[in-house]
Order: structure tokens, then C-alpha cells, then sequence
């Protein structure tokens, strides 16, 4: 796509859905919803396809999808991986290579309409059903989750109560779901009758409004141990969203950074969560 259209081209959008919002706003939330769930980009390249390469891979059939399943299979405690919006499980190579040395059983899957999964589209309550899924399946004591994928573990975790799980860790993870249909709404110019009728959407939907998905109210009940890494100038999520849900999940523990950025691959990044799943005390960086 050319540049200047890519610029462009929401605003484009965010004008049609304004002015049919005024005789259909019912068919528009349909419209904004489909367009902010659409995955654009999240595949493999060739890097993250030859670390991929060297585990056990199978796809199993999750929500009416195909979803893409990689086992890195160890002695020690089990442990998912989730990973974030447009990204995939090749993501995680260097803290996979780590849990693979201290003898973990290993699982990360690509979310659907993400790496090797079918589907077009993702939205954090179609996530959190494919995730306790394989949490069903595997049983694992520990979860860590990047971004989307944090907000995902926390909010399936607040659902679906897992008695195997003992420690979560989240990175550079979203809280205020409002938060980021703020920004969606800026992005396209979208008036309040869209993203109000919008929200009577959701609610339909999933049973809660926007201001409801809160993942600094669903750890207030958390009795797992916690882990949050946030960098301070993260430029993808506010460094705030960890600090609030930390404040609340009593069990948590926070670790904060400073010029890492958002995806946090840095070696001690990935030590301290190694150190965190085996129990032991975590310094910060």
C-alpha cells in the first residue's frame, strides 16, 4: 500500500462510520469492531521459522480455527507462553532457549489469525478461550504473557480460575482496556455515537462494557505469585498499566526498566524470569 494512503486510510474509515452512524450505528459498532479485531500483519519470518523448526509442532481445532501448538518438552514444571498482538510464538526464542536449560516442559502457541493459526481476527476474550484450553490440556504451573498476551493471562486467569497455576508473569502488558479504545478512537476520528454504540456492542457480546475490562480490577482477587516487567519509556503501553495492576495484585512483584522498549528480549530481562519460575528471589534490573 502506498504510504500517503496508509496514512490516510483510517481517517478514511473513521468518516464513513461517522456519518452512517447517524441512521445505522448498530451495523457501524459492527463495522469499528470487525476493524479494530482485524489482524493485519503477525507472521513468521524466516528467523523465528528456523527456531520454530526445532520443536514438536501440532495444530488443533480451537473456536471453529486451526490453532498452532510448539512443545519444547522438558522434566521440570510446565510452562505456557503467550505472546502478544501481531506477533507469534517465534517471539519467544530467547527465553525458550533459556526455560530449555533448566530442563522446563515448554508450550507456546500462535494466537489465532497469528503465525501458523488460521483466522483473520483477535480480541482478548477469543484469546483467553484458546489459552484455557491448552491450560486444560497441559496444566502447567506457570504462564507468561507479552502485552496482549499479559492482559490475555491475567483476564482468562480472573474467568476461569486455574488450581495448577502458581505464578504468572506479564511484560510490557496493557491494564485499561479503555485505554486502548481511546487511542483506536483517535486514530480514525471516530465520534462518541460510534464508540458508544460501540460498547452496547461489547456488552452484547462479551457481557461487560469498556471501562469493565480492567485487568488492575480482575488481579485484585489474585492469590498467584506475580511477576510484572515494564519498561518506563515503553512507547507501545504505558509503563502506568503495570504500576496500577500491581498496586492491586497483592502477590505481585514489579520490575521496572528503563530504555528496553516494549518487546524486553534483553538477556537479564529473561533471567529474572527464569529465576521467578524457579522460586527464587528476583533483584531488580
Amino acid at each position: 500500500m502506498h504510504p500517503q494512503l496508509q496514512k490516510i486510510l483510517p481517517k478514511i474509515y473513521g468518516t464513513l462510520y461517522n456519518t452512517t452512524a447517524l441512521v445505522h450505528p448498530k451495523l457501524v459498532a459492527k463495522w469499528a469492531f470487525i476493524t479494530f479485531c482485524t489482524i493485519r500483519k503477525g507472521g513468521i519470518n524466516e528467523q523465528q521459522a528456523n527456531f520454530l523448526a526445532g520443536a514438536e509442532s501440532s495444530q488443533h481445532p480451537m473456536e471453529g480455527l486451526k490453532i498452532m501448538e510448539y512443545r519444547w518438552r522438558g522434566s521440570g514444571d510446565t510452562v505456557i507462553l503467550v505472546h502478544g498482538w501481531e506477533s507469534n510464538s517465534g517471539r519467544w526464542r530467547n527465553l525458550i532457549k533459556m526455560l530449555v536449560e533448566k530442563d522446563f516442559d515448554i508450550v507456546a502457541f500462535d494466537a489465532p489469525a497469528h503465525g501458523n493459526s488460521s483466522g483473520k481476527i483477535l480480541n482478548a476474550p477469543l484469546y483467553a478461550r484458546c489459552l484455557n484450553e491448552l491450560i486444560k490440556k497441559h496444566r502447567p504451573k506457570h504462564i507468561v504473557g507479552h502485552s496482549m498476551g499479559g492482559m490475555t493471562t491475567i483476564y482468562n486467569e480472573y474467568k476461569n480460575p486455574s488450581k495448577h497455576i502458581e505464578r504468572m508473569v506479564t511484560t510490557a502488558a496493557p491494564s485499561e482496556f479503555y485505554e486502548i479504545m481511546e487511542e483506536y478512537q483517535a486514530i480514525l476520528g471516530l465520534s462518541s455515537r460510534v464508540i458508544n454504540a460501540l460498547d452496547d456492542l461489547i456488552l452484547e457480546k462479551f457481557a461487560f462494557r469498556i471501562r469493565e475490562f480492567s485487568t488492575s480490577n480482575f488481579v485484585s482477587s489474585n492469590t498467584k505469585k506475580g511477576l510484572l516487567v515494564h519498561d518506563r519509556d515503553d512507547p507501545i503501553t504505558p509503563y502506568h498499566a503495570s504500576e496500577n495492576v500491581h498496586k492491586a495484585w497483592r502477590g505481585s512483584q514489579l520490575i521496572s526498566t528503563t530504555g528496553y522498549g516494549h518487546s524486553l528480549h534483553q538477556e537479564d530481562v529473561n533471567a529474572a524470569i527464569v529465576n521467578f519460575l524457579l522460586g527464587n528471589d528476583v533483584d531488580n534490573l
